[in-house]
Formats: structure tokens, C-alpha cells, sequence
């Protein structure tokens, strides 16, 4: 059955997310967990910020007061109190970070001030609650700051660090095996014959599931006949995915999918409307999902980023697994044949704003351009041309 891309994602989104079951889980310390999903819920430890924290520097004013020239009684840093109280014309100079005096209601930018021996004077009004986070404004005493699924990036590591959370829970790696098939394909280390080719694809994948959060597992070539096909085949269902890299096309010797159905395979597609990576597989057997990802390197490589990588990131314990798409602008005019959505390498400019397609690209076989590259244009499969200056959808390698 072949799909549209959509639709073969949501297929995939939706059948691991139904049938992930229970995940495992292990406490790491919390600078060990980025990257990691985190399975537990985080709360603050305290209000925070604790105190009213001022946003400028500046004065510390009860707004009623101004404008008008008041006196200053002191300052106040970052990591003190000040210990006295801000009555009717009075001021604190204050510094960003610092706790807002008790009897002072907004803060005036030190911009907006003229300070002269012990007065200032401010020429503007100020509304109460300016210049100042309140209390407890970002986050309450006991209040989630940080749920179950969610990946544990810089901004996550540094808010465990805030809240005094030294280990955080987090989902096991999904153990991903990596099955590459065919009779022409040697290891890296082995000198290739004229007609073979080494095995790239099982490299690439292997990157990409550690990427995605996996414990990718190479097993050994699966050679195009059935009893090492399915031996192997057999091998990659112990694991939580099994990712099989050629041998799913309509070839006399791609046998892939006929020993999947004789392992009672349950198949969601066996065809997607892409380009590259038509002839893609997803289905479950003996209670794992697998991908059958087409044998050319850039039909793996998309094929992996678009569709496979969700499924990783979900058996990992993601709660959402968002494409990296963005628009670009074209720096030169784009054809294709409508009716497939196609993923062409492509250079986006150091600054995102424009993008160029890999000019020297030969197919699904050019790793070369595949590494020349740091994305791909991704076109829409009801549309011929793109001219230069329009705006594209661009997948970010």
C-alpha cells in the first residue's frame, strides 16, 4: 500500500506510539542526562524567582512618587538585602538581580535618571510592578516545571540544576539493530571487488539512531538468499527496532519482505510517495516494529530522518518528535515532476535565510553530494517549479 509522506508518518506516529508499551528507565546524573528523556516530573523546589528580582539597573521607587526628585537612602546588589524600607520620596539604586527593597513597587531604568549627590531625579512616571519580576512569577513553590517525554536539552539541564535536582529518571535508549542486506556489500575494512560496495549505509544509520536518542547495534551482512536472510532477520526482532537497509524493492533477489510475511509480519505500507525512498517498508513482527529502508545511501539516509527516526525517538520516550523544517529562500530556479514529494541535498546559507540545491548531485547513490550538503529541499508533490526568490521547505540534516 503506498502512502503519501504525510501519511506514512502519521501511520508511523501513530502505530509506535500505540504499541511502545511500558518503557524501561534508569537515574543518571543530571549532567550526564542530556539528551535523554526524561520519566519523571520535575517541580520547584521554592518560588520562582524567590524574591521580587529587579530587571534593570537602576532605582527602586514607590511609583506614586514619581516623576519628581526623591531621595536616595542606599543601594542594593545582586546576593543582598537591603535592609531598610523605600517610604514616601525616598529611592534604592539598585542592580539587575538584585531583591526589590520592602515599600518600593517598580523599578525606574538608570537611562531615565539623573543622579546628583544623595537625589535622583526622574522625569517620567512609572507604573507599579515595572522593571521587576515578582515572586514565585516564573515558577511556584511545588509546580511542574518539567514533565515526562520531554528531551533533556541545555535550557532542561540548566533548569535541573536550578530546582537542586542532582539525577533525573530518564527512559533506556531504545537498542536499535542495523541490518544491511545484499551479496555486494563488504565491511568497511575489506578491500571491495569491482562489482561490491562497502557498507556505508550501516554507518549512517548507526550516527543517525545515536543522534535519535538509540543504542544502535550493526549486525552482520544478511546475504541475498533466504536462510541467512532470515536468520539475521530473526536476530534483529530481539532487539526494541529493527532497521533493515536494502532488499525491499521488486528485484529477483529482494527477498526481505517475503521472509518478514513468513515471520507473520504485520505491514502498515510497503510504499511511500517520496523521492527518494519509494519503496519503503514499516511494519511489526513477533511484537517489534521494523523498517525495510531502501539500499541506496540517500534513500536510507531521508528515508531514516523522515519516517524511522520518530519511531526512535518515541521507543526512547518522546512524547513529540517534530521534523526540522523551516523556509528558505531559493537562490536559483527548482523543477521537478509533480506527484512525489522529493528530497533534494541542497547548502542552506550560513545565516538560514537562503538555500541552493546541491549542484552536482547524481542520484541516490552520490554520497559524496550527501556529504557536501547540510540539508535537503523538500518539495511539494502538487507543485512543478519554484523560481528563484521563492520560499521552499527545507529539512535540516
Amino acid at each position: 500500500m503506498a502512502l503519501s509522506f504525510e501519511d506514512a508518518r502519521a501511520c508511523v506516529l501513530r502505530e509506535v506510539s500505540a504499541g511502545r508499551g511500558s518503557l524501561a528507565t534508569e537515574q543518571v546524573p543530571s549532567l550526564e542526562a542530556a539528551g535523554r528523556i526524561l520519566a519523571e516530573e520535575i517541580t520547584a523546589d521554592r518560588d520562582y524567582p524567590p524574591f521580587p528580582r529587579s530587571a534593570r539597573d537602576g532605582f527602586a521607587v514607590r511609583a506614586a512618587d514619581v516623576p519628581g526628585e526623591l531621595q536616595v537612602i542606599g543601594e542594593v546588589r545582586a546576593g543582598e538585602i537591603f535592609p531598610g524600607l523605600v517610604g514616601p520620596g525616598g529611592a534604592v539604586e539598585i542592580m539587575t538581580g538584585a531583591p526589590l527593597p520592602e515599600g518600593a513597587d517598580a523599578v525606574v531604568m538608570v537611562e531615565h535618571t539623573e543622579h546628583i549627590g544623595n537625589l535622583v531625579r526622574i522625569a517620567r512616571p512609572v507604573k507599579s510592578g515595572e522593571n521587576f519580576n515578582a515572586r514565585g512569577i516564573e515558577a511556584k513553590h511545588g509546580s511542574v516545571v518539567l514533565s515526562p517525554g520531554r528531551r533533556l536539552g541545555f535550557a532542561e539541564i540548566a533548569l535541573l540544576a536550578m530546582v537542586g535536582q542532582q539525577c533525573a529518571t530518564v527512559y533506556g535508549r531504545p537498542r536499535v539493530a542495523i541490518l544491511p542486506t545484499g551479496d555486494e556489500i563488504v565491511e568497511a575494512d575489506q578491500q571491495p571487488e569491482p562489482f561490491q560496495i562497502r557498507n556505508s549505509n550501516a554507518w549512517s544509520m548507526a550516527v543517525q539512531v545515536a543522534r535519535a536518542g538509540g543504542d544502535p547495534r550493526i549486525l552482520p551482512i544478511a546475504r541475498d538468499n533466504y536462510e541467512s536472510t532470515r536468520e539475521r532477520i530473526e536476530q534483529g526482532l530481539t532487539h526494541d527496532l529493527l532497521l533493515l537497509s536494502g532488499g525491499v524493492s521488486a528485484g529477483k533477489y529482494d527477498i526481505v519482505e517475503r521472509v518478514l510475511a513468513d515471520l507473520g509480519a504485520k505491514f502498515f505500507f510497503d510504499r511511500v510517495l517520496v523521492q527518494p525512498g519509494q519503496p519503503l517498508v514499516f511494519g511489526a513482527a513477533k511484537g517489534k516494529f521494523f523498517f525495510g529502508l531502501p539500499g541506496n545511501p540517500a534513500s536510507t539516509m531521508v528515508t531514516f530522518e523522515v519516517f524511522a527516526r520518530a519511531a526512535v525517538e518515541l521507543l526512547g520516550g518522546a512524547n513529540e518528535t517534530p521534523l526540522p523544517l523551516l523556509q528558505a529562500k531559493l537562490s536559483k530556479d527548482v523543477r521537478h515532476k509533480p506527484g512525489l514529494t522529493r528530497f533534494l541535498p541542497a547548502q542552506v546559507s550560513a545565516d538560514g535565510s537562503s538555500v541552493t540545491p546541491e549542484p552536482a548531485w547524481q542520484g541516490s547513490g552520490d554520497v559524496n553530494s550527501l556529504a557536501r550538503a547540510n540539508a535537503f529541499l523538500v518539495t511539494e508533490p502538487d507543485r512543478e517549479s519554484w523560481a528563484a526568490g521563492d520560499m521552499i521547505r527545507v529539512l535540516l540534516k
